[in-house]
């Protein structure tokens, strides 16, 4: 791929409590001509050994130092539930600091931001509302609910991962994102509604939609091939939109 330029560089986030293993086989799944790099947080999946970063701000920082020498051609971000909002945090940062933006940034299973008040308090859940949380969400394999050991492991990552997801407030009165923008949701989700997912429509110059698919929040965990081809119809039809415009 680094000798042949790739007409699009994907990022893609994960979810909380997860890492890249979800979306091994999206490279695969996707075009061959996009460059599709799963990102890792500090803590999860190839960088278990690093420190966590429970902010999403601070993360979204980590993040994109990382992948700034690499937005050297059309790029695009997309993240699920957790994933999406520190994908959007790291747009707006790159639109701020005046970096190429993405041409388009795809957001699943994680509603609008909304500009409530800060948390003054954060309450760390009990061990049952914990697994009740995670009951609801969906994706955690049971074997970890089951097994002491592997939960011993798993729940200090999944506490730092949703105290981000709660804690975290978007910044007051944010222009729209110059970017292009999909929306992705289950209509089983209970936790992400899709009714509640259409405000993005208000974070962008370029609202591309809200897309619906059959299951809850990890509606694409067994069958990942409709959202794929629908990263791809909308990604690409940003990606010629953003080339018609581009000065020859």
């Amino acid at each position: 791929m680094d000798s042949i330029r790739p007409a699009l560089r994907l990022f893609v986030m994960h979810h909380a409590g997860g890492s890249h293993l979800l979306y091994r086989t999206w490279p695969a799944a996707l075009p061959d001509t996009w460059d599709v790099r799963l990102l890792d947080a500090p803590g999860h999946g190839l960088l278990l050994d690093q420190p966590r970063i429970p902010d999403a701000g601070r993360l979204a920082d980590h993040l994109l130092r990382g992948i700034e020498p690499d937005l050297d051609r059309p790029y695009a971000l997309f993240g699920h539930s957790m994933g999406a909002l520190v994908a959007y945090e790291m747009t707006r940062r790159i639109v701020d600091r005046g970096l190429p933006p993405p041409v388009w940034l795809g957001v699943s299973a994680r509603t609008a931001p909304d500009p409530a008040p800060p948390v003054e308090t954060y309450r760390e859940p009990s061990d049952a509302e914990l697994r009740t949380r995670l009951g609801l969400l969906g994706g955690t394999p049971d074997a970890i609910f089951a097994d002491p050991e592997l939960w011993v492991l798993f729940d200090p990552v999944i506490r730092d991962d949703l105290r981000l997801v709660d804690t975290w407030r978007p910044v007051p009165g944010a222009a729209p994102l110059p970017v292009a923008l999909s929306a992705f949701a289950g209509r089983e989700d209970r936790c992400a509604l899709p009714s509640r997912m259409t405000g993005w429509a208000e974070h962008t110059e370029r609202f591309l939609g809200l897309r619906t698919f059959d299951g809850g929040h990890f509606h694409f965990q067994d069958d990942p091939g409709p959202l794929l081809r629908r990263i791809e119809r909308d990604a690409s039809a940003a990606l010629a939109a953003a080339d018609a415009v581009r000065p020859s």
